[in-house]
């Protein structure tokens, strides 16, 4: 059996002792949420006012995330049933279901009555449990708390996190730490309790993101292998007991979760063309790209790019440097410069995509691979690998210099705190690196005639313009709206869309007529909502004239010049 160094058993006394004290968890979780209003200025100060409202995913998610956080309490075994795309059910396992963002927005969403606070609390709250469980992994590993300060702000804040500020699932990075720090606890002592809460780390990502949970698990796996060769535990009974246990957890918990995926895969044939897979590859100027104030002048250099990859000079630097120190020192050092310099060098060759050989190879042997098709978010687990080096060789640095404090302080008689000052400039210049520009939208109001509607009997509801394909995106204003009464849509956006509610758009996009009246009385749609701004003069017109045409099946509700609702009262005789 592998016994474990002197250098690492003190490491895992020392993690053990203070890893789990309640004050540092709060002290560290406080300040990271300083650090957190501060990276995301202005978004703390207006929860609740102003939201990313310039593109289809950034509405499709806070709906999305107010649906699960509403429905999670009122009725909770119908929340895959989303209220898009009427009379589907299932639904919201048509893109990201985002179930653990919507169970941390509980609380706001409920206190407040607003999708928009909801949303933004959880885009903040990610940074701070991506920054609080990088430390604990990092600490873990290195027993020097400045280190891992420094390197989980590295990581929390790397700038692909807020180019991706939209898509909160992008943004639940705190399961990978985690996970990584739970197979750490398990491959040190080897339990199988520990192997079960490897499991759940590993399994309860997928309630976070799909991708994650994929990363999760191959990050695990490539670590399981990784120890057992550097280690020799190839026979060690106790290790792969683990091990296996942790596995079975985590399939038990992803196999449940991802099940109305594979009912969507079974019924519709859904997945992603590993072709599709190359228009979201990564390439070497992803890893020069960055929106950072301190890295604008590396844009005009690289000129086009994929993705924002660039994890910032400190977790380069320091990363790169961590590699090296340990790879020079003890036994356990070395392995962690093995298994995260390998891991980095995986996910990189993996975000290159199908031309890169590798994430094909992923594509047609991995489980639920073939839902992914953005090959460059490997490169987080490139920023995460970085992030943890850098704890090494600051970890290093540090001991250095108390080292040589020590030395001076004998000869002086004089104590001296050169190690946390040296700490703290290495911080300051990674929390400066790693500022980014932000800006957002002012909230819109909720127009009068969802009001009017959420006072209404429910039924389900058709909006119009009925927008085609090529605009499905404008369909996501009318799910945010939708907020305001929760009724079900005819209408939806998603990533996918089933087939059937594509063949009936351009008989729904002329209704009210007789064709499209037979499509609504199978499906029992009971509203309609009519944007006359968004009609052109001469469709406006037409829209006027069908609507006083069928004027005694529909009765307006509410009215002004941009919009008007209709209850549909009864249907004309089918043909």
């Amino acid at each position: 059996m592998y016994e474990l160094s002197g250098e690492r058993q003190r490491l895992v006394r020392s993690a053990a002792r203070v890893g789990g004290g309640r004050r540092e968890l709060t002290l560290v979780a406080i300040g990271f949420g300083a650090l957190t209003v501060l990276q995301a200025a202005p978004l703390a100060l207006h929860l609740g006012s102003v939201a990313r409202l310039d593109n289809a995913d950034a509405r499709m998610l806070i709906w999305n995330v107010a649906w699960v956080a509403r429905t999670l309490i009122v009725d909770p075994l119908r929340v895959f049933d989303a209220n898009i795309f009427h009379p589907h059910r299932w639904t919201l396992a048509y893109s990201e279901t985002n179930l653990g963002a919507g169970v941390l927005a509980i609380p706001v969403y409920w206190a407040t009555g607003n999708p928009y606070a909801a949303h933004n609390f959880v885009v903040l709250l990610s940074f701070v449990l991506s920054g609080t469980s990088a430390y604990y992994l990092v600490r873990y590993l290195t027993g020097d708390r400045r280190a891992a300060a420094v390197s989980a702000i590295c990581f929390a804040y790397t700038p692909y996190a807020f180019s991706h500020l939209p898509h909160v699932h992008l943004l639940m990075t705190a399961g990978l730490p985690l996970c990584m720090l739970a197979f750490h606890r398990a491959a040190d002592r080897p339990t199988p309790w520990r192997g079960a809460v490897l499991g759940l780390a590993v399994g309860g990502q997928a309630l976070f993101s799909g991708y994650y949970a994929i990363f999760g698990a191959l990050m695990v796996t490539f670590a399981v292998i990784t120890v057992a060769a550097t280690r020799r535990r190839w026979t060690d009974r106790r290790y792969w007991t683990a091990m296996v246990l942790g596995g079975i957890v985590a399939n038990a918990i992803a196999l449940l979760l991802f099940l109305p995926y594979a009912r969507l895969q079974r019924e519709a044939g859904f997945r992603r063309p590993l072709e599709e897979a190359r228009l979201w590859s990564a390439g070497w100027r992803s890893y020069l790209a960055s929106s950072a104030y301190a890295h604008r002048w590396l844009l005009p250099i690289i000129g086009q790019w994929r993705e924002v990859l660039f994890p910032g000079f400190v977790a380069v630097v320091c990363g790169a440097a961590g590699l090296r120190v340990g790879w020079k020192a003890g036994r356990g050092p070395r392995e962690i410069a093995i298994l995260y310099g390998g891991l980095a060098a995986f996910a990189l060759f993996a975000s290159l995509g199908p031309d890169g050989g590798l994430y094909s190879l992923l594509y047609h042997t991995v489980p639920a691979f073939n839902l992914t098709h953005a090959p460059s978010r490997f490169g987080l687990i490139v920023a995460l690998s970085l992030s943890v080096l850098s704890g090494v060789a600051i970890a290093a640095l540090l001991a250095r210099v108390r080292r040589a404090d020590s030395a001076a302080a004998r000869g002086a008689g004089l104590r001296t705190g050169r190690a946390s000052a040296v700490a703290a400039l290495i911080a300051v210049a990674a929390v400066a690196e790693l500022k980014v520009p932000l800006s957002f939208s002012p909230v819109p109001p909720v127009p009068m005639a969802y009001r009017v509607l959420a006072t209404l009997p429910r039924g389900p509801v058709i909006e119009l313009p009925f927008y085609s394909w090529q605009f499905a995106s404008a369909r996501t204003v009318y799910m945010l709206n939708s907020t305001a009464h929760w009724m079900p849509l005819v209408n939806g956006y998603a990533s996918y869309t089933p087939p059937e509610f594509i063949e009936k758009t351009p008989v729904l996009a002329g209704f009210p007529s007789h064709e499209a009246f037979e499509l609504l009385a199978r499906d029992r749609v009971r509203y309609a909502v009519y944007h006359l701004d968004q009609f052109s003069p001469a469709a406006r017109e037409d829209v006027l004239e069908r609507l006083r045409q069928y004027g005694r099946y529909l009765t307006r509700r509410y009215g002004d010049d941009s919009i008007r609702l209709y209850e549909i009262v009864e249907y004309p005789p089918a043909r």
